[in-house]
Protein backbone atom coordinates (compact mmCIF):
# COMPACT_ATOMS: atom_id res chain seq x y z
CA UNK A 1 0.00 0.00 0.00
CA UNK A 2 1.53 3.38 -0.71
CA UNK A 3 1.96 6.05 1.89
CA UNK A 4 0.28 8.57 0.36
CA UNK A 5 -2.82 6.36 -0.90
CA UNK A 6 -3.82 4.70 2.05
CA UNK A 7 -7.26 3.08 2.03
CA UNK A 8 -10.01 4.89 3.40
CA UNK A 9 -11.74 3.95 6.46
CA UNK A 10 -14.87 0.65 6.07
CA UNK A 11 -17.45 3.60 5.64
CA UNK A 12 -15.85 4.61 2.30
CA UNK A 13 -14.77 1.04 1.29
CA UNK A 14 -17.83 -0.64 2.01
CA UNK A 15 -15.99 -2.60 4.41
CA UNK A 16 -19.14 -5.23 6.20
CA UNK A 17 -20.05 -4.35 9.55
CA UNK A 18 -22.51 -6.14 11.06
CA UNK A 19 -25.77 -4.41 11.37
CA UNK A 20 -26.14 -6.29 14.87
CA UNK A 21 -22.91 -4.58 16.42
CA UNK A 22 -25.10 -1.14 16.35
CA UNK A 23 -24.37 2.11 15.35
CA UNK A 24 -21.86 2.95 17.97
CA UNK A 25 -19.87 -0.19 17.38
CA UNK A 26 -19.82 0.30 13.66
CA UNK A 27 -18.25 4.01 14.29
CA UNK A 28 -15.58 2.51 16.58
CA UNK A 29 -14.98 -0.50 13.98
CA UNK A 30 -14.50 1.69 11.15
CA UNK A 31 -12.20 4.28 13.47
CA UNK A 32 -10.08 1.03 14.51
CA UNK A 33 -9.43 0.25 11.02
CA UNK A 34 -8.68 3.43 9.93
CA UNK A 35 -5.87 3.11 13.12
CA UNK A 36 -4.75 -0.54 11.90
CA UNK A 37 -4.35 1.25 8.23
CA UNK A 38 -1.90 3.92 9.54
CA UNK A 39 0.10 0.97 11.43
CA UNK A 40 -1.56 1.10 14.72
CA UNK A 41 -2.90 -1.02 17.10
CA UNK A 42 -6.13 0.36 19.09
CA UNK A 43 -4.21 0.43 22.57
CA UNK A 44 -5.74 3.02 24.30
CA UNK A 45 -9.99 3.08 25.79
CA UNK A 46 -12.07 4.90 22.30
CA UNK A 47 -14.37 5.89 25.09
CA UNK A 48 -15.05 9.98 23.60
CA UNK A 49 -17.29 11.37 21.60
CA UNK A 50 -16.80 14.41 19.95
CA UNK A 51 -18.32 16.96 22.71
CA UNK A 52 -15.41 15.28 25.10
CA UNK A 53 -13.07 16.28 21.78
CA UNK A 54 -13.88 19.66 21.99
CA UNK A 55 -13.65 20.17 25.83
CA UNK A 56 -10.10 18.84 25.96
CA UNK A 57 -9.20 21.41 23.33
CA UNK A 58 -11.41 23.99 24.63
CA UNK A 59 -10.01 23.39 28.44
CA UNK A 60 -6.68 23.82 27.47
CA UNK A 61 -7.39 27.05 25.31
CA UNK A 62 -9.35 28.37 28.87
CA UNK A 63 -10.26 31.92 28.26
CA UNK A 64 -10.04 32.31 32.14
CA UNK A 65 -6.52 30.99 31.89
CA UNK A 66 -4.76 32.45 29.37
CA UNK A 67 -7.03 35.40 28.98
CA UNK A 68 -6.75 36.48 32.77
CA UNK A 69 -2.67 35.42 33.22
CA UNK A 70 -1.51 37.69 30.75
CA UNK A 71 -4.02 40.14 30.56
CA UNK A 72 -0.54 42.59 32.08
CA UNK A 73 0.79 42.29 28.11
CA UNK A 74 -2.12 43.99 26.54
CA UNK A 75 -2.47 46.24 28.84
CA UNK A 76 1.78 47.58 28.70
CA UNK A 77 1.31 46.57 24.75
CA UNK A 78 -1.51 48.91 23.48
CA UNK A 79 -4.10 48.85 25.66
CA UNK A 80 -7.57 48.48 25.59
CA UNK A 81 -7.31 49.12 21.66
CA UNK A 82 -5.07 46.39 20.94
CA UNK A 83 -6.31 44.07 23.81
CA UNK A 84 -10.53 44.04 22.16
CA UNK A 85 -9.39 44.77 18.19
CA UNK A 86 -6.26 42.21 18.56
CA UNK A 87 -8.37 40.02 20.26
CA UNK A 88 -10.73 39.53 16.77
CA UNK A 89 -7.70 39.72 14.52
CA UNK A 90 -5.99 37.13 16.00
CA UNK A 91 -8.87 35.08 16.62
CA UNK A 92 -8.90 34.93 12.75
CA UNK A 93 -5.47 34.01 12.02
CA UNK A 94 -5.96 31.57 14.38
CA UNK A 95 -8.84 30.00 12.52
CA UNK A 96 -6.96 29.52 9.95
CA UNK A 97 -4.42 27.87 11.43
CA UNK A 98 -6.71 25.59 13.10
CA UNK A 99 -8.48 25.10 9.70
CA UNK A 100 -5.09 23.71 8.07
CA UNK A 101 -4.47 21.79 10.85
CA UNK A 102 -7.86 20.64 11.19
CA UNK A 103 -7.85 19.34 7.02
CA UNK A 104 -4.85 17.27 7.50
CA UNK A 105 -6.10 15.71 11.12
CA UNK A 106 -9.25 14.29 9.36
CA UNK A 107 -6.70 12.31 6.79
CA UNK A 108 -4.92 11.45 9.63
CA UNK A 109 -6.73 11.00 13.04
CA UNK A 110 -3.86 9.31 15.13
CA UNK A 111 -2.38 10.53 18.56
CA UNK A 112 0.91 11.00 16.71
CA UNK A 113 -1.05 14.18 15.20
CA UNK A 114 1.74 16.30 13.63
CA UNK A 115 5.33 14.78 13.79
CA UNK A 116 2.86 11.95 12.31
CA UNK A 117 1.26 14.07 9.59
CA UNK A 118 5.01 15.90 8.24
CA UNK A 119 5.86 11.99 7.69
CA UNK A 120 3.19 11.50 5.69
CA UNK A 121 3.33 14.57 4.04
CA UNK A 122 7.00 15.28 3.85
CA UNK A 123 8.97 15.03 0.24
CA UNK A 124 10.59 11.19 -0.35
CA UNK A 125 13.20 10.70 1.95
CA UNK A 126 12.85 13.52 4.15
CA UNK A 127 10.07 11.99 6.08
CA UNK A 128 12.13 11.43 9.01
CA UNK A 129 14.11 14.08 9.63
CA UNK A 130 10.21 16.51 9.26
CA UNK A 131 8.80 14.52 11.57
CA UNK A 132 11.34 14.30 13.93
CA UNK A 133 11.90 18.11 14.12
CA UNK A 134 7.90 18.93 14.12
CA UNK A 135 7.74 16.13 17.04
CA UNK A 136 10.27 17.63 18.95
CA UNK A 137 8.99 21.53 18.48
CA UNK A 138 5.76 19.72 19.56
CA UNK A 139 7.01 18.44 22.83
CA UNK A 140 8.57 21.52 23.69
CA UNK A 141 5.35 23.24 23.09
CA UNK A 142 3.30 20.85 25.06
CA UNK A 143 5.41 20.80 28.05
CA UNK A 144 5.94 24.75 28.18
CA UNK A 145 2.15 25.17 27.79
CA UNK A 146 1.57 23.17 31.20
CA UNK A 147 4.26 24.50 32.87
CA UNK A 148 2.87 28.29 31.73
CA UNK A 149 -0.83 26.64 32.81
CA UNK A 150 -0.24 25.07 36.06
CA UNK A 151 2.62 28.45 37.31
CA UNK A 152 -0.18 31.07 36.44
CA UNK A 153 -2.62 29.21 38.20
CA UNK A 154 0.27 28.56 41.21
CA UNK A 155 0.51 32.58 40.86
CA UNK A 156 -2.61 33.54 40.88
CA UNK A 157 -3.57 30.85 44.01
CA UNK A 158 -1.03 32.89 45.69
CA UNK A 159 -2.61 36.39 45.05
CA UNK A 160 -5.80 35.06 46.10
CA UNK A 161 -4.55 33.42 49.36
CA UNK A 162 -3.02 37.13 50.12
CA UNK A 163 -6.61 38.42 49.72
CA UNK A 164 -8.25 35.78 52.52
CA UNK A 165 -5.63 35.06 54.58
CA UNK A 166 -2.96 37.31 54.42
CA UNK A 167 -0.35 34.68 53.04
CA UNK A 168 2.44 36.28 51.25
CA UNK A 169 3.78 34.65 48.44
CA UNK A 170 7.34 33.69 47.67
CA UNK A 171 8.93 32.44 44.56
CA UNK A 172 9.48 29.64 46.29
CA UNK A 173 6.28 29.21 48.27
CA UNK A 174 5.20 29.73 44.85
CA UNK A 175 7.05 27.23 43.21
CA UNK A 176 5.76 24.64 45.96
CA UNK A 177 1.99 25.43 45.34
CA UNK A 178 2.95 25.12 41.61
CA UNK A 179 4.55 21.42 42.40
CA UNK A 180 1.17 20.63 44.29
CA UNK A 181 -0.35 21.18 41.02
CA UNK A 182 1.42 19.70 38.74
CA UNK A 183 1.55 16.23 40.50
CA UNK A 184 -2.72 16.80 41.45
CA UNK A 185 -2.48 17.33 37.94
CA UNK A 186 -1.02 14.04 37.29
CA UNK A 187 -2.69 12.00 39.70
CA UNK A 188 -6.12 12.89 38.12
CA UNK A 189 -4.88 11.69 34.57
CA UNK A 190 -3.76 8.60 36.09
CA UNK A 191 -7.57 7.31 37.06
CA UNK A 192 -8.57 6.63 33.21
CA UNK A 193 -9.52 8.51 29.82
CA UNK A 194 -13.49 8.69 31.55
CA UNK A 195 -12.57 10.38 34.82
CA UNK A 196 -10.79 13.36 32.47
CA UNK A 197 -13.28 13.43 29.52
CA UNK A 198 -16.30 13.98 32.47
CA UNK A 199 -14.09 16.59 34.29
CA UNK A 200 -13.72 18.24 30.42
CA UNK A 201 -17.12 18.18 29.92
CA UNK A 202 -17.71 19.79 33.31
CA UNK A 203 -14.97 22.47 32.58
CA UNK A 204 -16.68 23.26 29.30
CA UNK A 205 -19.84 24.45 30.96
CA UNK A 206 -17.89 26.45 34.05
CA UNK A 207 -15.76 28.40 31.44
CA UNK A 208 -19.00 29.61 29.52
CA UNK A 209 -21.21 30.21 33.08
CA UNK A 210 -17.73 31.50 34.73
CA UNK A 211 -17.42 34.23 31.73
CA UNK A 212 -21.53 35.30 32.36
CA UNK A 213 -20.83 35.77 35.70
CA UNK A 214 -17.47 37.45 35.75
CA UNK A 215 -18.50 40.05 32.97
CA UNK A 216 -22.08 40.23 34.41
CA UNK A 217 -20.85 41.30 37.63
CA UNK A 218 -18.13 43.74 36.06
CA UNK A 219 -21.06 45.59 34.24
CA UNK A 220 -23.44 45.67 37.49
CA UNK A 221 -21.22 45.78 40.41
CA UNK A 222 -19.04 49.01 39.82
CA UNK A 223 -20.49 52.88 40.29
CA UNK A 224 -20.41 55.23 37.64
CA UNK A 225 -17.08 56.47 38.17
CA UNK A 226 -15.20 53.66 38.57
CA UNK A 227 -15.19 51.97 34.95
CA UNK A 228 -14.07 53.16 31.36
CA UNK A 229 -16.38 54.49 28.88
CA UNK A 230 -17.61 52.03 25.97
CA UNK A 231 -15.60 54.77 23.76
CA UNK A 232 -12.11 53.80 25.94
CA UNK A 233 -13.27 50.27 26.01
CA UNK A 234 -12.49 49.90 22.01
CA UNK A 235 -10.62 52.82 21.36
CA UNK A 236 -8.25 53.83 23.95
CA UNK A 237 -4.15 53.50 23.47
CA UNK A 238 -1.30 52.96 25.93
CA UNK A 239 2.13 52.05 25.72
CA UNK A 240 3.99 51.26 28.50
CA UNK A 241 6.75 48.62 27.32
CA UNK A 242 9.31 51.61 27.37
CA UNK A 243 10.58 51.73 23.57
CA UNK A 244 11.41 55.39 21.56
CA UNK A 245 13.23 54.04 17.88
CA UNK A 246 11.32 54.81 14.98
CA UNK A 247 8.07 52.98 14.63
CA UNK A 248 8.00 51.40 17.99
CA UNK A 249 4.39 51.50 18.04
CA UNK A 250 4.23 48.79 15.26
CA UNK A 251 6.19 46.58 17.36
CA UNK A 252 4.05 47.07 20.95
CA UNK A 253 1.24 45.94 18.24
CA UNK A 254 2.72 42.97 17.56
CA UNK A 255 3.72 42.55 21.53
CA UNK A 256 0.37 43.01 22.54
CA UNK A 257 -1.46 40.53 20.25
CA UNK A 258 0.76 38.01 22.12
CA UNK A 259 -2.02 37.87 24.72
CA UNK A 260 -4.54 36.58 22.40
CA UNK A 261 -2.14 34.39 20.92
CA UNK A 262 -0.76 32.52 23.83
CA UNK A 263 -4.81 32.20 25.01
CA UNK A 264 -5.57 30.65 21.49
CA UNK A 265 -2.76 27.76 21.54
CA UNK A 266 -3.34 23.90 22.44
CA UNK A 267 -6.36 22.77 20.32
CA UNK A 268 -3.97 20.24 18.84
CA UNK A 269 -5.41 18.64 21.88
CA UNK A 270 -8.17 17.28 19.93
CA UNK A 271 -5.42 15.20 16.68
CA UNK A 272 -3.93 14.01 19.66
CA UNK A 273 -7.25 12.72 20.99
CA UNK A 274 -8.34 10.88 18.32
CA UNK A 275 -7.37 7.48 19.14
CA UNK A 276 -9.73 8.12 21.83
CA UNK A 277 -12.39 9.56 20.14
CA UNK A 278 -15.34 7.78 17.80
CA UNK A 279 -15.98 8.93 14.60
CA UNK A 280 -12.58 10.36 14.83
CA UNK A 281 -12.02 11.67 11.61
CA UNK A 282 -14.84 14.16 11.99
CA UNK A 283 -15.11 14.50 15.85
CA UNK A 284 -11.26 15.75 15.63
CA UNK A 285 -11.08 18.53 12.76
CA UNK A 286 -14.53 18.94 14.64
CA UNK A 287 -13.10 19.63 17.95
CA UNK A 288 -10.59 21.65 16.69
CA UNK A 289 -12.31 24.27 15.29
CA UNK A 290 -15.21 24.27 17.62
CA UNK A 291 -12.56 24.75 20.02
CA UNK A 292 -11.91 27.61 18.62
CA UNK A 293 -14.45 29.84 17.64
CA UNK A 294 -16.00 29.32 21.01
CA UNK A 295 -12.90 30.75 22.73
CA UNK A 296 -12.94 33.48 20.33
CA UNK A 297 -16.99 34.66 20.78
CA UNK A 298 -16.08 34.07 24.48
CA UNK A 299 -13.13 35.48 24.86
CA UNK A 300 -14.46 38.92 23.73
CA UNK A 301 -16.77 38.81 25.61
CA UNK A 302 -14.54 38.05 28.49
CA UNK A 303 -12.03 41.02 26.83
CA UNK A 304 -14.59 43.53 27.12
CA UNK A 305 -16.14 42.88 30.62
CA UNK A 306 -12.19 43.14 32.01
CA UNK A 307 -11.24 46.16 30.22
CA UNK A 308 -14.43 48.06 30.79
CA UNK A 309 -13.73 47.37 34.61
CA UNK A 310 -10.42 48.96 34.73
CA UNK A 311 -11.22 51.76 37.32
CA UNK A 312 -9.80 55.55 36.90
CA UNK A 313 -8.15 56.71 33.55
CA UNK A 314 -5.94 55.04 31.09
CA UNK A 315 -1.97 55.39 32.22
CA UNK A 316 -3.42 56.72 35.89
CA UNK A 317 -1.65 55.12 38.81
CA UNK A 318 -4.08 52.20 38.97
CA UNK A 319 -3.88 51.03 35.23
CA UNK A 320 -0.09 51.48 36.19
CA UNK A 321 0.12 49.63 39.70
CA UNK A 322 -2.36 46.73 37.80
CA UNK A 323 0.19 45.96 34.79
CA UNK A 324 2.58 45.57 37.33
CA UNK A 325 1.19 43.54 39.17
CA UNK A 326 1.90 40.90 35.82
CA UNK A 327 -0.20 37.74 36.34
CA UNK A 328 -2.28 39.24 39.18
CA UNK A 329 -3.18 42.29 37.15
CA UNK A 330 -7.14 41.45 37.14
CA UNK A 331 -7.33 40.57 40.52
CA UNK A 332 -5.87 43.86 41.39
CA UNK A 333 -8.29 45.69 38.94
CA UNK A 334 -11.08 43.80 40.50
CA UNK A 335 -10.76 44.91 44.00
CA UNK A 336 -9.92 48.08 43.25
CA UNK A 337 -13.31 48.22 40.56
CA UNK A 338 -15.79 46.01 42.43
CA UNK A 339 -14.51 45.66 46.24
CA UNK A 340 -12.37 42.62 47.96
CA UNK A 341 -14.77 40.04 48.55
CA UNK A 342 -16.12 40.17 45.15
CA UNK A 343 -13.21 40.09 43.63
CA UNK A 344 -12.39 36.98 45.91
CA UNK A 345 -15.39 35.16 44.68
CA UNK A 346 -14.54 36.26 40.59
CA UNK A 347 -10.97 35.35 41.06
CA UNK A 348 -12.38 31.68 42.64
CA UNK A 349 -14.11 31.05 39.45
CA UNK A 350 -10.88 31.88 37.75
CA UNK A 351 -9.02 29.15 39.79
CA UNK A 352 -11.33 26.28 38.90
CA UNK A 353 -10.96 26.92 35.51
CA UNK A 354 -7.25 27.29 35.16
CA UNK A 355 -7.51 23.90 37.56
CA UNK A 356 -9.22 22.51 34.86
CA UNK A 357 -6.78 23.59 31.88
CA UNK A 358 -3.98 22.07 33.60
CA UNK A 359 -5.44 19.17 33.70
CA UNK A 360 -6.39 18.96 30.31
CA UNK A 361 -3.41 20.13 29.24
CA UNK A 362 -1.33 16.84 31.02
CA UNK A 363 -3.89 14.74 29.50
CA UNK A 364 -2.76 15.86 25.73
CA UNK A 365 1.04 16.38 26.02
CA UNK A 366 1.00 12.87 27.83
CA UNK A 367 -0.62 11.49 24.44
CA UNK A 368 1.89 13.04 22.36
CA UNK A 369 4.53 11.78 24.53
CA UNK A 370 2.95 8.23 23.96
CA UNK A 371 2.68 8.47 20.75
CA UNK A 372 6.05 9.84 19.74
CA UNK A 373 7.50 7.21 22.33
CA UNK A 374 5.45 4.05 20.05
CA UNK A 375 7.67 5.31 16.92
CA UNK A 376 11.04 5.56 19.26
CA UNK A 377 11.64 9.08 19.01
CA UNK A 378 12.52 9.50 22.83
CA UNK A 379 15.04 8.10 24.91
CA UNK A 380 13.61 5.27 27.14
CA UNK A 381 10.67 4.72 24.41
CA UNK A 382 10.21 1.61 25.26
CA UNK A 383 9.15 2.68 29.34
CA UNK A 384 7.18 5.93 27.91
CA UNK A 385 5.37 4.00 25.68
CA UNK A 386 3.51 1.67 28.22
CA UNK A 387 -0.09 1.77 28.70
CA UNK A 388 -1.63 1.22 32.05
CA UNK A 389 -3.42 -2.07 31.41
CA UNK A 390 -6.15 -1.33 34.04
CA UNK A 391 -7.03 2.24 32.78
CA UNK A 392 -6.08 1.60 29.07
CA UNK A 393 -3.99 4.88 29.64
CA UNK A 394 -0.31 5.75 29.10
CA UNK A 395 0.44 6.50 32.84
CA UNK A 396 4.10 6.42 32.45
CA UNK A 397 3.97 9.56 29.71
CA UNK A 398 1.71 11.47 32.09
CA UNK A 399 4.85 11.37 34.69
CA UNK A 400 6.83 12.60 31.94
CA UNK A 401 4.66 15.12 31.35
CA UNK A 402 4.74 16.50 34.89
CA UNK A 403 8.53 16.14 35.53
CA UNK A 404 8.83 18.22 32.23
CA UNK A 405 7.01 21.09 33.21
CA UNK A 406 8.46 20.88 36.45
CA UNK A 407 12.13 21.53 35.21
CA UNK A 408 10.51 24.12 33.06
CA UNK A 409 9.72 26.18 35.85
CA UNK A 410 12.68 25.70 38.17
CA UNK A 411 14.45 28.67 36.42
CA UNK A 412 11.42 30.85 38.58
CA UNK A 413 13.50 30.78 41.45
CA UNK A 414 16.95 32.06 40.43
CA UNK A 415 15.54 34.39 37.62
CA UNK A 416 16.19 38.13 38.70
CA UNK A 417 11.97 39.69 39.19
CA UNK A 418 11.73 35.82 38.52
CA UNK A 419 7.97 34.96 38.52
CA UNK A 420 7.18 37.61 35.72
CA UNK A 421 9.86 36.70 33.59
CA UNK A 422 10.18 33.46 34.02
CA UNK A 423 6.16 32.89 32.99
CA UNK A 424 6.25 35.11 30.25
CA UNK A 425 9.67 33.28 29.42
CA UNK A 426 7.39 29.55 29.29
CA UNK A 427 4.80 31.24 27.48
CA UNK A 428 6.96 32.21 24.31
CA UNK A 429 8.28 28.80 24.25
CA UNK A 430 4.99 27.06 24.54
CA UNK A 431 3.54 29.40 21.48
CA UNK A 432 6.70 29.25 19.71
CA UNK A 433 7.15 25.49 20.11
CA UNK A 434 3.41 24.50 19.70
CA UNK A 435 2.84 27.41 16.52
CA UNK A 436 6.17 25.81 14.90
CA UNK A 437 5.10 22.29 14.96
CA UNK A 438 0.90 23.45 14.26
CA UNK A 439 2.32 25.01 11.04
CA UNK A 440 4.99 22.36 9.37
CA UNK A 441 2.36 19.91 8.07
CA UNK A 442 0.07 22.78 7.20
CA UNK A 443 3.13 23.82 4.84
CA UNK A 444 3.95 20.26 3.70
CA UNK A 445 0.35 20.16 2.63
CA UNK A 446 0.88 22.94 0.36
CA UNK A 447 3.78 21.94 -1.00
CA UNK A 448 2.63 18.24 -1.69
CA UNK A 449 -0.54 20.07 -4.22
CA UNK A 450 -2.78 17.56 -4.90
CA UNK A 451 -1.11 14.55 -4.03
CA UNK A 452 -3.31 14.73 -0.87
CA UNK A 453 -5.78 12.31 -0.17
CA UNK A 454 -7.92 14.08 2.38
CA UNK A 455 -10.63 13.26 4.83
CA UNK A 456 -13.93 13.41 5.53
CA UNK A 457 -13.43 16.93 7.24
CA UNK A 458 -12.03 19.32 3.76
CA UNK A 459 -11.37 22.71 2.98
CA UNK A 460 -11.83 22.24 -0.47
CA UNK A 461 -11.04 24.95 -2.94
CA UNK A 462 -10.13 27.52 0.09
CA UNK A 463 -7.09 25.29 1.30
CA UNK A 464 -4.17 26.95 -0.47
CA UNK A 465 -5.39 30.29 0.48
CA UNK A 466 -6.03 29.51 4.14
CA UNK A 467 -2.67 27.20 4.49
CA UNK A 468 -0.65 29.98 2.89
CA UNK A 469 -2.15 32.48 4.81
CA UNK A 470 -1.54 30.21 8.47
CA UNK A 471 2.08 29.74 7.37
CA UNK A 472 3.12 33.37 6.99
CA UNK A 473 1.31 34.60 10.43
CA UNK A 474 2.83 31.60 12.14
CA UNK A 475 6.60 32.82 10.91
CA UNK A 476 5.18 36.34 11.88
CA UNK A 477 4.20 36.04 15.26
CA UNK A 478 8.08 34.15 16.60
CA UNK A 479 9.46 37.73 16.54
CA UNK A 480 7.57 39.02 19.43
CA UNK A 481 8.26 36.25 21.48
CA UNK A 482 11.99 35.72 21.09
CA UNK A 483 12.95 39.51 21.66
CA UNK A 484 12.69 41.01 24.43
CA UNK A 485 9.22 42.49 24.73
CA UNK A 486 10.54 45.38 27.27
CA UNK A 487 12.85 48.43 26.54
CA UNK A 488 16.29 47.81 29.05
CA UNK A 489 14.34 49.95 31.53
CA UNK A 490 11.46 48.32 31.02
CA UNK A 491 9.44 45.91 34.54
CA UNK A 492 10.68 42.42 32.55
CA UNK A 493 13.21 43.39 29.71
CA UNK A 494 14.83 39.85 30.13
CA UNK A 495 13.88 37.09 28.15
CA UNK A 496 15.31 33.38 28.34
CA UNK A 497 13.09 31.86 26.03
CA UNK A 498 15.60 31.66 23.04
CA UNK A 499 17.81 30.11 25.64
CA UNK A 500 15.18 26.93 26.47
CA UNK A 501 14.23 27.25 22.66
CA UNK A 502 17.78 26.51 21.66
CA UNK A 503 18.27 23.92 24.30
CA UNK A 504 15.96 21.43 23.48
CA UNK A 505 15.95 22.08 19.49
CA UNK A 506 19.98 22.06 19.93
CA UNK A 507 19.21 18.73 22.05
CA UNK A 508 17.55 17.41 19.32
CA UNK A 509 19.67 18.25 16.15
CA UNK A 510 22.50 16.47 17.72
CA UNK A 511 21.01 13.69 18.89
CA UNK A 512 19.63 13.55 15.63
CA UNK A 513 23.24 14.07 13.86
CA UNK A 514 24.98 11.90 16.03
CA UNK A 515 22.31 8.94 16.41
CA UNK A 516 18.50 9.01 15.42
CA UNK A 517 19.58 10.05 11.44
CA UNK A 518 20.86 6.34 11.34
CA UNK A 519 17.65 4.17 12.73
CA UNK A 520 14.68 6.97 13.44
CA UNK A 521 12.66 6.10 10.15
CA UNK A 522 9.33 8.39 11.29
CA UNK A 523 6.12 6.75 12.48
CA UNK A 524 6.54 2.98 12.21
CA UNK A 525 4.09 0.40 11.65
CA UNK A 526 3.05 -1.81 14.82
CA UNK A 527 2.77 -5.11 12.86
CA UNK A 528 0.87 -7.16 10.45
CA UNK A 529 -3.04 -7.03 10.52
CA UNK A 530 -2.78 -10.20 12.85
CA UNK A 531 0.04 -8.94 15.56
CA UNK A 532 -2.21 -5.21 16.02
CA UNK A 533 -5.15 -8.19 16.84
CA UNK A 534 -2.67 -9.62 19.46
CA UNK A 535 -1.84 -6.52 21.13
CA UNK A 536 -5.40 -5.65 21.55
CA UNK A 537 -6.52 -8.83 22.19
CA UNK A 538 -4.01 -9.04 24.74
CA UNK A 539 -4.81 -5.18 26.59
CA UNK A 540 -8.97 -6.54 26.71
CA UNK A 541 -7.68 -9.50 28.40
CA UNK A 542 -5.58 -7.91 31.45
CA UNK A 543 -8.04 -4.29 31.41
Amino acid sequence: MSEFTESRPSSETGAHIPASRGPDLAVVDRDEQRLHELGYAQELHRGMGWFSNFAVSFTIISILTGGITTYYLGMYAGGPRVIIWGWLFVGAMVMLVGAGMAEVCSSFPTAGGLYYWAAKLAPEGKAPVWSWFTGWFNLLGQVAVTASIDFGMATFLGFFLNLTTGFAPTPKSLFVIYTIVLVVHGILNTMGVNVIARLNDISVWWHLTGVVVIVGALFILPDAHNHQSLSNVFTKYYDGLGWHFGGHAIWVVLVGLMMAQYTLTGYDASAHMTEETRDAASSGPRGIMTSIWVSVVAGLVLMIGLTYAIPGAIGGDTYSAAAGAGINAPGVLWVASIGRHAAEFLILICLVAQFFCGMASVTANSRMIYAFSRDGAIPGSRFWHKVNKRTRTPTNSIWFAVVGAFILGVPSLYTHKGVAVAFFAIVSVAVVGLYISYVIPVLLRRLRGPNFTPGPWQLGKWSPLIGWLAVTWVALICFPLLLPQFSPTGPYSWNYAPAAVAAVIGFAGIYWLVSARKWFKGPKVQGSAEELAAIEAELSSLG
